[in-house]
């Protein structure tokens, strides 16, 4: 059974920071794309960042750029994201997602309808 579980959520004032994990299990991590998605009340889901499987690609959302960070660790199977400079903005519930590609693969995206596993989410707040 493919799970994907995030912890680290939480609530953070205004230019606080948080990391977030992203632990999966049920398949072969070193062969998946990662990434994370977020939605805020009344919003579309958008894509925040992703990493390709070899871990040598990455990509950010515009608004995230300069502040988060993606990154993964193939042993622990875990994918984080750390989140600097918080805004209020930022709040949302954050999903990790991951795709199956080849092993040793480049692809990266940001796409809501390109990942196949997705987490059950964590809420971040920033407010003051």
């Amino acid at each position: 059974q493919v799970r994907l579980v995030e912890s680290g959520g939480g609530l953070v004032q205004p230019g606080g920071s948080l990391r977030l994990s992203c632990t999966g299990s049920g398949f072969t991590w070193d062969n998946h794309a990662v990434g994370w998605f977020r939605q805020a009340p009344g919003k579309f889901r958008e894509g925040v960042s992703c990493l390709s499987s070899n871990g040598m690609v990455t990509d950010y959302a515009d608004s995230v750029k300069g502040r988060f960070t993606i990154s993964r660790d193939n042993a622990k199977n875990t994918v984080y994201l750390q989140m600097n400079s918080l805004k209020p903005e930022d709040t949302a519930v954050y999903y990790c997602v991951a795709l199956e590609v080849s092993y040793g693969s480049t692809w990266y995206g940001l796409g809501v309808h390109e990942y196949e596993h997705w987490g059950q989410g964590t809420q971040v707040t920033v407010s003051s």
